[in-house]
């Protein structure tokens, strides 16, 4: 992997001076394609600091248009909140409400070790694996950990279940309504008895923030995600934008 190690030494700084450098505000909007339709999706994440620890919110709202509006009707939306370390994002809460129905909700209690799921009506409880990330958190996580070299395995939940999942890492060039990137892309790898595909592309230049995710949901629908602009806020004011040339190649 070519890029890969300049990459580390970027994100391999210690958390503590990488922590006085975090951006406040993230905006991120996408686009939507699927098999029936279009659809526009927007995610910002909010950085706050509490005592000597640092919290984050993520919230994510994709809404459909055109023909797929009338075929599902309702937007989605998820969010998951909880707290910055070393070692990436640690959630303590995620849930994904779709429509008018009932949202599924994820409970992490990381000093007891157990993970509550709530998903139509019913309350699961199960051990919770170190470093398990939420469907929303996952993607975010790498702003503030370095990733492995050639693959990933970690535990995530959807408010619905908990799954042990393997991802591999390549590299690959990307051409972006925001320009041509550097990415990290990371793959999963297929699972028994789950016809679920993911894949992120990861951009180093803004932040490893995910410009590109496609997949294909256990319905057989087939999602891809595109970024087409990105906003960053720092504490200073100062604002970075993908309308401008930061991280184009």
């Amino acid at each position: 992997m070519k890029f890969l190690a300049p990459l580390f030494l970027l994100w391999g700084l210690s958390f503590s001076s990488f922590a006085d450098n975090l951006p406040q505000h993230i905006d991120i909007n996408y686009s939507i394609k699927t098999g029936i339709g279009q659809g526009e999706l927007s995610e910002s994440v909010k950085i706050t600091q509490e005592e000597n620890s640092h919290r984050y919110n993520i919230t994510s709202e994709a809404q459909a248009v055109g023909i797929m509006k009338i075929i599902k009707p309702g937007s989605i939306t998820r969010n998951s909140q909880g707290f910055i370390i070393e070692n990436g994002l640690r959630p303590t809460l995620f849930s994904d409400q779709r429509g008018n129905s009932n949202p599924s909700f994820a409970r992490f209690d990381w000093k007891n070790n157990f993970i509550t799921l709530h998903h139509e009506g019913e309350e699961i409880e199960k051990p919770l694996p170190t470093g398990t990330q939420d469907r929303l958190s996952l993607s975010y996580s790498f702003m503030f950990t370095s990733l492995p070299e050639e693959y990933l395995d970690v535990h995530i939940t959807d408010g619905r279940g908990l799954e042990l999942t393997r991802y591999t890492i390549q590299e690959e060039k990307l051409n972006t309504p925001i320009g041509r990137l550097n990415t990290i892309v990371l793959t999963k790898q297929p699972a028994k008895n789950n016809k679920a595909k993911r894949k992120i592309w990861l951009a180093p230049s803004y932040y490893m923030l995910p410009v590109r995710i496609v997949a294909t949901e256990e319905d057989g629908l087939e999602i891809e995600k595109m970024v087409s602009e990105i906003k960053i806020q720092h504490t200073n004011n100062h604002q970075e934008s993908s309308k401008n040339t930061l991280g184009n190649q």
